[in-house]
């Protein structure tokens, strides 16, 4: 089959399109015919070497496709069934996975991370982790959300657990994960306040429901949304962005607020006014990642059309490197794909 793989870490220069061997499947996996995989900033991070990799590599987490081959001890699925695949790989035996939090597993892996993932004409996983996608649902669309947009939704409905009527401020509206996130908090009635470096990304983040738009080049955010709700702060802050804003976004938090972060793009070193924390009662939750039932819930509402996938860019596979070399410009906004 053709793969993208890359045998050092590196600049995008590194990802080369190779012949390789098929995934050779067990009882209990089911191998996918890959027709779109999502882009995201984990791939990078494991090309640089700053998320330690097998070597030689194949990335990609967030893949729709049709299943090929299904292992013997597998039922219930069909070849030529369409299908995502849920990226969070759990054991199902540790103490956490039988008290149903499978992201938290202590020998938890994400698809195309430890294991080779969907930057490939087929990918391997197992059958527990198929999901059949819903009627009328397009594998495009369905590969735009499967890693992001089910980490906004984890953060906001799961974690925040954000009412109708309460103020959020989603960093970075480029980025997949708050392309998402600004939707879904509209989809639940939140006001939504929106960070991006140019007033072209936040045009495109009002489309998506954005009530206020903050250009941060140009001003201090967290003095902005002193202003733009008279100083009382917002409710959820949902971060991403990490040792540049972190400080920033604790500020802008109100009394019994909730900071949702998923990543840390510019640094894990973030500080922040500890005070602020116990004297306002702030909450800190971390997140990674999603559940099979929140991606189910996920596919659902983008069927149902209460979300819509912002794809960006679509590729061929053999465009990975420019697709890399994009994200690492930051121009895009939502998701960018790549068609094996």
């Amino acid at each position: 089959m053709k793969a993208i793989v890359y045998r050092e870490y590196g600049g995008p220069e590194v990802l080369r399109l190779e012949d390789v061997p098929e995934p050779q499947i067990g009882p209990d996996e089911v191998l996918v015919r890959v027709r779109a995989c999502g882009v995201n900033h984990l791939d990078l991070w494991c090309r640089t070497g700053f998320v330690k990799v097998p070597l030689p590599h194949i990335g990609g987490s967030e893949v729709a496709g049709e299943v090929a081959q299904v292992g013997e001890a597998v039922q219930g699925m069909e070849i030529g069934q369409r299908v995502s695949i849920a990226p969070w790989l759990f054991d199902n035996t540790c103490e956490y996975c039988l008290a149903g939090q499978e992201t938290t597993c202590v020998r938890a892996d994400v698809l195309g991370q430890m294991s080779n993932g969907g930057y490939a004409e087929f990918v391997k996983a197992p059958a527990r982790s198929i999901l059949p996608l819903p009627e009328g649902l397009e594998l495009d669309a369905a590969a735009a959300v499967t890693l992001s947009t089910l980490t906004a939704w984890h953060m906001l409905i799961s974690a925040a657990q954000i009412v109708p009527g309460e103020d959020v401020l989603v960093l970075a509206a480029g980025s997949g994960v708050s392309s998402a996130a600004v939707q879904i908090a509209k989809m639940v009635g939140c006001r939504v306040f929106a960070t991006a470096s140019s007033d072209e990304k936040l045009e495109k983040a009002r489309a998506l429901g954005a009530d206020f738009g903050i250009n941060y080049t140009k001003v201090d955010f967290a003095e902005e949304i002193k202003r733009l709700t008279n100083k009382r702060g917002v409710d959820v802050v949902v971060e991403h962005v990490g040792q540049d804003t972190f400080d920033k976004s604790v500020a802008s938090l109100t009394r019994n607020g909730r900071l949702v972060t998923c990543g840390a793009t510019t640094g894990a070193e973030g500080r922040f006014n500890i005070r602020q924390l116990f004297v306002k009662q702030l909450k800190l939750l971390g997140c990674y990642g999603g559940s099979r039932g929140e991606l189910r819930q996920v596919l659902n509402a983008v069927a149902q059309g209460l979300i819509v996938p912002v794809i960006d860019t679509t590729y061929p596979l053999e465009a990975a490197a420019e697709a890399h070399r994009r994200m690492e410009e930051r121009v895009h906004f939502g998701k960018m794909l790549l068609h094996p």
